[in-house]
C-alpha cells in the first residue's frame, strides 16, 4: 500500500524545527511540506520561507485559496459567497463592542477556508484523489503537525477533527511524541537559522500581543498599513450589529497605545498567552 507523508508548514518556530528535523532524519521522512498562503503574512515570514526553500530539503509546496483581506473587504467567504441577509460577512475572529459596552469575539472561519481545506485539497491531488472525495483506499496518508508538548489542548482538537476522517488518513505530532516544548524548539533552532524565526500569522490577525503589534508597526510598514486598513474594513458594510476591531481593546488599531500595562502604569503585570489559531497559522 503506497504511503504518503506531508508536513503542515506554518513557517513558525515549531514547524520550522520539524522541517529541519526531517532534513536531519530525526523524524520520519516527508514527501513534501505544504504552506497555505493567505497572501497576508508579514514580510519576514515570506523571507524565512524562501530561506527554508534554499536548503534543498523536502519540497515546499506553496498553495493559496486567495487573498484573505480581499474576501474580508467584499464581505464574502473564500468562494465568494455572501450573506443572504445583506450583512457584511467577516471570516476572521474580530472583537466586537455592542452599544451597551459588552464585548465578545466572533467565530473564526479563516483557518478552515484558507489553511485546512487548501492543504487537504493539495494532499488529495498529490495522492490521486478527487476534489471533495475520500482519498483512494489503496493509499495511506500521514499529516505531521508542528504542535509541541506544551500545547495539549490544540493536539486534542486536531485529533478530534481527524476522527472524522477515514482510517487511511492519519495525523501525527512528532514534537509531542518527543516531549519537545516551544522553548525546546527555540533552543534547537539557535545557531541553525541565521535570523529570528517569525511567528506565522496574518498581519491583521487579532490573536496578537501588543509587543507583536509594535513589532509589525516598527519593522513592516506595509504590513502595518494593511492591518490598519483591514481593521477599518471590519467596521464597514451593511447589517452591522456591533463595532468590529482587530485589537482586543476594541479601538481603531492606529489609535491604540500599544505600550504594555506596566509601561503605562510603571507597575509590572504578568502577561500570559493570548488565543491562537488551531495549530495551522502560528507554529
Amino acid at each position: 500500500m503506497p504511503e504518503h507523508h506531508f508536513l503542515n508548514l506554518g513557517a513558525g518556530v515549531q514547524s520550522t524545527a520539524l522541517y529541519l528535523m526531517a532534513i536531519d532524519g530525526e523524524v520520519p521522512v516527508i514527501d513534501a511540506a505544504i504552506f497555505a498562503d493567505t497572501q497576508e503574512e508579514p514580510d519576514d515570514v515570506y523571507s524565512h520561507l524562501s530561506w527554508l526553500e534554499s536548503l534543498g530539503g523536502p519540497p515546499i509546496l506553496r498553495i493559496t485559496a486567495g487573498r484573505l483581506g480581499d474576501a474580508l473587504e467584499a464581505g464574502a467567504d473564500a468562494k465568494g459567497n455572501r450573506r443572504t441577509d445583506g450583512g457584511h460577512y467577516i471570516q476572521i475572529p474580530v472583537y466586537t463592542k455592542m452599544l451597551d459596552g459588552t464585548t465578545s469575539l466572533t467565530r473564526r472561519q479563516c483557518t478552515a477556508d484558507y489553511k485546512v481545506k487548501p492543504i487537504e485539497s493539495m494532499i488529495r491531488e498529490r495522492v490521486g484523489g478527487q476534489p471533495g472525495r475520500p482519498i483512494p483506499k489503496n493509499v495511506t496518508v500521514t499529516q505531521y503537525m508542528g504542535l509541541s508538548f506544551d500545547e495539549p489542548k490544540r493536539v486534542i482538537r486536531v485529533k478530534q477533527r481527524f476522527m472524522e476522517k477515514p482510517a487511511n488518513w492519519k495525523v501525527e505530532f512528532p514534537l509531542w511524541d518527543l516531549e519537545m516544548t516551544r522553548a525546546d524548539c527555540v533552543a534547537y533552532l539557535k545557531g541553525r537559522v541565521p535570523h529570528p524565526v517569525p511567528r506565522s500569522a496574518c498581519v491583521f490577525c487579532p490573536f496578537k500581543r501588543n509587543d507583536e503589534w509594535r513589532h509589525l508597526r516598527d519593522s513592516d510598514p506595509k504590513g502595518w498599513e494593511r492591518a490598519v486598513y483591514i481593521d477599518k474594513v471590519c467596521r464597514t458594510g451593511s447589517g452591522l450589529d456591533a463595532a468590529r476591531y482587530v485589537h482586543r481593546d476594541c479601538q481603531p488599531l492606529d489609535e491604540i497605545d500599544l505600550r504594555e500595562a506596566d509601561q503605562k502604569s510603571g507597575q509590572m503585570h504578568f502577561r500570559g498567552f493570548v488565543d491562537e489559531c488551531e495549530g495551522y497559522c502560528g507554529n
